[in-house]
C-alpha cells in the first residue's frame, strides 16, 4: 500500500510520538529511582552522560546513514534499539550499577537521536516550503513530540509508584513494539535517500549558516538542561519536599505546555506566511528575551521558592519553546534538499553536545553551589546562543 505525503507524515509523527513517551518515561524512572536509592545529584547526572554523548555520535553518523540508506532504515533502527535499552533495565536491582545503566542509556540515546533525526529530516521531503507548510509541519512535529515527552515524564513517575521499576519498563516496551510493526510495513523506503550517495567526510557541514546555527543550538539546549535536567527535580524533592508523583506531574505539565507552544509557534510569532518566515534575527531576539528569565528566577528564588520556580518555569517554557521552534524551522529550511539528514544530523549533534554539557553541569553546579548557580549559567548560555545565531546567514547563501 502506497501512502500519500500527508499519510507518510502521519506515520512518521506517530512513530515519533510513541518513542517520545517512552523516552520521557525512562528519564523520569531512572532519575527518581536512583535518587530514591541514595545517589548524589552528580552520580545521577553521570547516568545520562552516555545518553547524551552517544547522541552526538549518532547524529553525526546517523545523518550520513539516512542519506545513503533512507530514513526508514534509521527510524526503524531507533525504535528497535529503544526496545533493547528498555529490556536491559528490567534485570535484577543488583545488576543496576552506574556503569550498566550508563550502557543502557547509551543505547537509548542512540535510539532517540536516530528517531529524531529521521523524523525531522523526513519533513523536508514531504512538505512544501513555499506555502509555509514546512514551518507548520516542523512546528507541529516538534511541539507534539515535546508535549508527549511531558506525558512520558508523568507516565514514568506514575508507573514507578504504581507497578515498580521493572514492570514499568515492560509497559513501555509494548508502546514501542506496536509502531515499529506499522513502520516496517508502510514507511516509504526511499524517504530521505540522497540521489548522490554522500561520502563519509560529508557528515561535517560545509555551510557557514548551519555551522553558526549549530553553535547557537549547542548553547540554547545547554541553557535549558543546565538547570532543568538534574538540578530542578532534585531541588523539588530535596529542598521543597515534593513527592515522586508531584515532581513527575509538575515537570510533565511543563513539557506538555512547552510542546503546545511549539506546535502553535507559526501563529504566535505571526510568521506563518511565505513572505514572513522566521529568520536568524527572529531567533536572536527571542534568545535575548529568554536570557532574562533564569536571571530573574535566580534573583527572586530566596523570596518564595515554590511560587518563583513555578511561575518562572512557566515563562521560561513559553519563550524557550518559541526559540526552539524557530531554530528547528531554520535548520530544515537551510538543509540541502538532497540528503537533508546530513545537515540535520550535524545540527542535532550540536544539540546533543549542548545537552551533554548541560546535564553534567546541572549535577555538578547544583551539588557545589545550588540551583541559583545553574540559573546564572543558563542565562550566560542563552546570551551566547543569541550572538551565534545572528551570524547564520539567510537560506539563499547556503
Amino acid at each position: 500500500m502506497t501512502l500519500s505525503p500527508l499519510q507518510q507524515y502521519g506515520l512518521v509523527t506517530a512513530n515519533y510520538w510513541a518513542f517520545t513517551v517512552t523516552d520521557g518515561a525512562i528519564r523520569m524512572l531512572v532519575l527518581l529511582y536512583f535518587h530514591q536509592l541514595g545517589y548524589s545529584p552528580l552520580e545521577i547526572a553521570l547516568l545520562f552522560v552516555f545518553y547524551e554523548f552517544f547522541g552526538i555520535v549518532t547524529n553525526l553518523f546517523g545523518g550520513w546513514l539516512g542519506a545513503r540508506l533512507g530514513l526508514n532504515v534509521t527510524m526503524n533502527l531507533g525504535l528497535g534499539l529503544q526496545i533493547i535499552a528498555l529490556m536491559m533495565l528490567t534485570v535484577s536491582p543488583e545488576w543496576l550499577t552506574v556503569a550498566y545503566v550508563m550502557t543502557a542509556q547509551a543505547l537509548s540515546g542512540i535510539a532517540k537521536d536516530l528517531n529524531k533525526m529521521s523524523a525531522k529530516s523526513s519533513v523536508k521531503s514531504l512538505a512544501s516550503e513555499a506555502t509555509g507548510q514546512l514551518y507548520r509541519w516542523v512546528a507541529l512535529l516538534t511541539g507534539s513530540k515535546n508535549a508527549l515527552k511531558g506525558v512520558g515524564f508523568f507516565v514514568g513517575a506514575a508507573l514507578l509508584g504504581a507497578v515498580g521499576f521493572a514492570n514499568a519498563l515492560y509497559v513501555l516496551t509494548v508502546l514501542i513494539v506496536i509502531p515499529l510493526i506499522f513502520s516496517l510495513l508502510w514507511l516509504d523506503g526511499s524517504l530521505g535517500k540522497a540521489k548522490n550517495k554522500p561520502k563519509f567526510q560529508d557528515v561535517f557541514s560545509k555551510s557557514s549558516a548551519i555551522n553558526w546555527l549549530s553553535g547557537a543550538r549547542f548553547f540554547l539546549f545547554g541553557a535549558r538542561d543546565v538547570w532543568f535536567v538534574v538540578a530542578l527535580p532534585v531541588y523539588l524533592q530535596a529542598v521543597l519536599g515534593w513527592s515522586h508523583t508531584a515532581v513527575g506531574a509538575f515537570m510533565a505539565s511543563w513539557i506538555i505546555g512547552y510542546g503546545i507552544v511549539q506546535a502553535f509557534a507559526p501563529k504566535l510569532t505571526g510568521r506563518g506566511k511565505e513572505q514572513a518566515n522566521p529568520t536568524q534575527q527572529t531567533a536572536m531576539k527571542l534568545a535575548l528575551m529568554l536570557a532574562l528569565v533564569p536571571m530573574t528566577i535566580g534573583l527572586l528564588l530566596s523570596f518564595s521558592p515554590t511560587l518563583v520556580v513555578a511561575f518562572g518555569l512557566l515563562v521560561f517554557g513559553v519563550v524557550f519553546a518559541l526559540n526552539s521552534s524557530v531554530h528547528s524551522y531554520l535548520i530544515v529550511s537551510y538543509a540541502d534538499a538532497d540528503g537533508t539528514s546530513k545537515d540535520v544530523g550535524f545540527y542535532y549533534m550540536a544539540n546533543a553536545a549542548g545537552r551533554l554539557i548541560g546535564t553534567i553541569l546541572s549535577g555538578w553546579l547544583y551539588q557545589i553551589a545550588g540551583l541559583e548557580a545553574t540559573l546564572w549559567v543558563s542565562s550566560l548560555f542563552v546570551i551566547l546562543a543569541a550572538l551565534l545565531v545572528l551570524k547564520a546567514k539567510p537560506v539563499q547563501t547556503v
